[in-house]
């Protein structure tokens, strides 16, 4: 009975050890989870909502307009943020009166509430830069303010809206911006 109780025991410390192996991979490299704090991305996201991030698409991948992305803060890269991409490396942005123009379009952005009144640049984004707002403009402490974000911030793509759970939602990224 000695040896089957010690097989029984070793089994279960081999399985622990392996699912928390196998969780801080997936933890560290494929998957994260993210809590929204404040309403710079409302009404597409909510304070307080946890999301889950694709960490892994980045590596392949440069971001497409539209996407939800989180990043490590330009200014304290010990904060994430997350925003909405609007220009990638060579676009050029303008806001006037709110209105946000890629590369002399007008951005349709039905996802907005507000857009704001705000004008801004124009401005060339440099190399290996990202340009992001978030979605509540009038509200938002984005690249109108810190500045371009560089790629290698990034910590991932947001997926699914999990908690709490009446909200969950799967994003659709990229298409919903779009230059006419």
């Amino acid at each position: 009975m000695g040896d089957s109780w010690l097989k029984i025991v070793w089994e279960t410390v081999q399985t622990i050890v392996i699912a928390l192996v196998l969780a801080i991979l997936i933890k560290s490299f494929v998957v994260d989870s993210f809590l929204v704090q404040g309403h710079s991305m409302e009404p597409t996201l909510r304070n307080g909502e946890r999301l889950l991030v694709n960490k892994f698409l980045y590596r392949f991948k440069v971001p497409e307009l539209g996407d939800i992305v989180v990043f490590e803060y330009p200014k304290d890269p010990e904060r994430d943020f997350i925003k909405r991409v609007i220009g990638r490396e060579g676009d050029t942005i303008e806001i006037i009166d709110g209105y946000v123009y890629v590369n002399g379009s007008l951005l349709e952005e039905s996802y907005l509430v507000n857009r704001g009144r705000d004008n801004f640049g124009p401005v060339l984004v440099p190399p290996g830069q990202l340009f992001v707002l978030g979605d509540n403009r009038t509200n938002s402490d984005d690249s109108r303010y810190f500045g371009f974000v560089p790629a290698e911030n990034l910590v991932g793509q947001a997926m699914v809206v999990y908690w709490p759970i009446s909200n969950l939602r799967v994003f659709q990224n990229g298409p919903e911006l779009a230059a006419p």
